[in-house]
């Protein structure tokens, strides 16, 4: 005969814990109301508040990619640029160079 073990959605976990942390229940009334073993939602306390610090830490880790889309995104706004420059001045130069001639 095999057990089958419940699962918990990562949010109802957190909600769970911050039920207890706020103080609107207890751990225990809250483990009997959803039949979960103490030392389980003690786990689950310990993780949530050794997690809790990563929520105000700066993502430092820039994805390769995204860094590579930005520097391509660069180039062709750089790019742009000198072309539109070049247009004008061959616009502007064009008429000069006309009259210059015989």
């Amino acid at each position: 005969m095999t057990k089958k073990h419940r699962t918990y959605s990562p949010e109802f976990k957190a909600q769970a814990v911050l039920a207890v942390l706020s103080g609107s229940k207890t751990a225990a009334e809250l483990c009997r109301e959803h039949q979960i073993k103490p030392d389980l939602f003690s786990k689950w306390k310990a993780a949530f508040l050794d997690n809790a610090a990563k929520v105000f830490e700066r993502d430092t880790g820039i994805d390769p990619q995204q860094a590579r889309i930005a520097e391509l995104e660069r180039l062709v706004g750089r790019l742009t640029l000198e072309l539109e420059v070049a247009k004008k001045a061959s616009t502007l130069l064009r008429p000069a160079a006309r009259r210059d001639e015989p």
